[in-house]
């Protein structure tokens, strides 16, 4: 049970070492208690008072008055020696401004004052009673108040005076209270007074210091050393500043008003950035692992190359549109999503829209690849309350035809039943997202428009022309019914048909599960037998085994003990078995018949079954099969 020490005098304890995670300090009398090493996690320290004991701000005081003395016989020495202008200038300004420094963090203004006072007249004394000249009178108390100038610069983050500020600080810690090393994870320092307190090397993962006095604390080796990183902890406003390539790991800006904060090429790993007001923040090439965004607004976000991962939060976030690019001169299209500008994001939709960014990168991640330089740029295409598979690969394939430069790929679906299904297709660079996603849905509103009968028509017609577009019609199916993600299925729609009629060749794609029914079935994926599948794959590769070639008869070897391995892998569930199995199939199909649509193909099928291998844990039999098999089938069809 957490030990509660809530509003007790704990001057001059010591915990060092201990233990004590969830402990209560708030309001607790903290002066000169040792918490070095000490564990801390989740430990309240609200309202808390930390710092000196008054012997020790006492002591100080008088030590401060010596250093104010040395100034004094470094400027007689230095008359003596006829090096005033070095000794004296130099050493005693250092020290008397360091001096007038601590004496302002341990005791305030007023004991600055009087330190200025007392050492002006012991400087006087000490001058005429040696009966030295009057100038040098006068010297003495032009670089004692130069020193007063210098210190009070210091005192207020003046960057040219950033050595006398952290002498006097290092100074004034020095008894006072110590979390030197302690891990402080997601403690709590709200309202708390925190002068001449040491915190180097302290761990401060999500430490709250929402209003606590920090100034004049030794943070030392923390994210706290850069003033405008303890401003925007202590007062939550980080509107329109810069905190550009500033390491931020494990930062605590929950409810934060960060609207229009640049955090480009920033560290905010482990950062909880929970009810954070980030809209329109600038979030390129910011790594956010290991992050909580949850409930944050992200509206108009710009997130172009950041890095997330499975174990970044982005649970309930708000946000109706965001840019996936910072706008250039050369590009001045940020790239929004939705593509179409005069939508916005529905409910969930930005969570749907981040899932498969997530999963792409792990899988980059996976395969050694920095997901920052894998950069795609995309139009995702949302249906809501339901969707024509028919009509959608109609649309999709008008839409093509009519862009080519657009050099459209269909490169993830992704399902949620009939509520909601997601098109995303890869893109050039200089398309117009915002006119091919209104384009695609006025398409696809006229053609689900048409009578039932006119519409498997012209989709006959158009898979006569290429049997392909059928199997996309079966893939949206598939995905509406098993509620299925396919990342990194490549669907290109960049080669002509042989015929050159006007239509275009979706030739990446290949069949869907054997099994699966066409637009208006309700067969679906669950249904389908493992064993009809698997007699289909060996059929297929008992052909490819009556080939003449010796490469034919080892692809096909190789796809047996590809085929075996997928059957008896336990953490494959029925759905990732057939679909494994349905690759495999295209495999041997592209083996009988190398031309350039099966080649496309195959690459879709190599990859698919690479995005299955990287779901599962490194070391079962199915993952390793691939790590061996598929570089040589890869070489065997001379798709590298």
């Amino acid at each position: 049970m957490p030990q509660n020490f809530s509003g007790q005098n704990l001057r001059g304890y010591s915990f060092k070492g201990q233990d004590l995670t969830g402990a209560n300090f708030s309001r607790a009398d903290l002066r000169g208690t040792n918490f070095t090493n000490a564990i801390l996690k989740d430990a309240n320290f609200s309202h808390a008072l930390a710092g000196l004991q008054n012997y020790r701000i006492a002591g100080l005081l008088v030590i401060s008055l010596v250093f104010a003395v040395v100034l004094i016989l470094n400027i007689k020495a230095g008359l003596q020696l006829r090096l005033w202008p070095l000794i004296g200038a130099v050493n005693g300004a250092v020290a008397v401004s360091a001096a007038i420094a601590t004496s302002v963090i341990v005791a305030g203004e007023a004991a600055a004052i009087l330190h200025i006072v007392v050492a002006v007249l012991v400087g006087t004394f000490i001058i005429v009673t040696n009966r030295e000249p009057w100038w040098t009178v006068w010297t003495a108390w032009t670089v004692i108040f130069f020193s007063a100038y210098v210190s009070w610069g210091a005192l207020g983050d003046a960057q040219q005076y950033g050595l006398v500020r952290k002498v006097a600080i290092t100074i004034a810690a020095i008894g006072g209270t110590r979390f030197c090393g302690a891990d402080l994870t997601d403690a709590n320092f709200t309202k708390a007074t925190l002068k001449a307190v040491q915190f180097s090397r302290a761990k401060l993962i999500r430490t709250n210091w929402f209003q606590a006095r920090l100034d004049f604390a030794d943070v030392a080796l923390t994210y706290l050393e850069v003033p405008k990183v303890r401003q925007l902890v202590v007062s939550k406003h980080g509107r329109n500043k810069n905190y550009d390539r500033l390491v931020l790991q494990g930062i605590n800006l929950q409810d934060a008003d960060l609207e229009d904060a640049s955090f480009i090429a920033a560290d905010l790993s482990e950062a909880t950035l929970q009810n954070a007001n980030l809209y329109r923040a600038k979030l390129v090439r910011t790594q956010l692992y290991h992050a909580d965004l949850t409930s944050a607004c992200l509206t108009g976000a710009y997130i172009q190359d950041w890095a997330i991962a499975p174990d970044t939060k982005v649970e309930q976030v708000e946000c109706e549109y965001i840019y996936t690019h910072l706008p250039t001169k050369d590009d001045p299209d940020p790239c929004r999503k939705p593509d179409n500008k005069s939508e916005n994001f529905k409910p969930g939709d930005f969570s749907d829209f981040i899932a498969p960014i997530i999963k792409t990168l792990d899988l980059y991640r996976h395969q050694n690849v920095d997901p920052r330089a894998v950069t795609l740029k995309t139009l995702d295409l949302y249906h809501h309350q339901g969707i024509d598979p028919g009509a959608a690969a109609i649309a999709l394939q008008q839409l093509a035809a009519n862009h080519p430069n657009a050099e459209l790929e269909i490169i993830a679906l992704e399902g949620r039943g009939q509520d909601k299904i997601r098109l995303q297709a890869k893109v050039a660079g200089h398309s117009d997202r915002s006119q091919l996603s209104a384009e695609y849905f006025a398409n696809y509103s006229e053609i689900k428009a048409l009578p039932y009968k006119d519409m498997q028509a012209l989709l006959a017609g158009i898979a006569e022309k290429d049997q392909r577009i059928r199997s996309l019609e079966n893939m949206v199916v598939t995905a509406i019914q098993s509620n299925k993600f396919y990342a990194e299925t490549y669907y290109n729609f960049g080669d002509t048909m042989s015929d050159n009629q006007g239509s275009v060749n979706i030739s990446g794609v290949q069949g869907s599960v054997s099994g699966v029914a066409a637009a208006g079935q309700n067969q679906n994926m669950t249904g389908v037998a493992i064993g009809q599948i698997s007699g289909a794959v060996t059929n297929t590769i008992s052909q490819l085994q009556q080939a003449e070639s010796p490469e034919a008869l080892q692809l096909a070897k190789l796809l047996e003990h590809l085929k075996a391995a997928i059957e008896d892998e336990a953490d494959l569930n029925s759905e990732d078995k057939a679909e494994a199995l349905e690759q495999v199939k295209v495999l041997a199909e592209a083996g009988q018949k190398p031309q350039a649509g099966m080649q496309n193909a195959a690459k879709t099928a190599i990859k698919i079954l690479k995005g299955t291998a990287a779901s599962l844990p490194s070391a079962t039999a199915f993952v390793e099969a691939c790590n061996k098999l598929l570089p040589l089938i890869t070489k065997l069809l001379v798709l590298c």
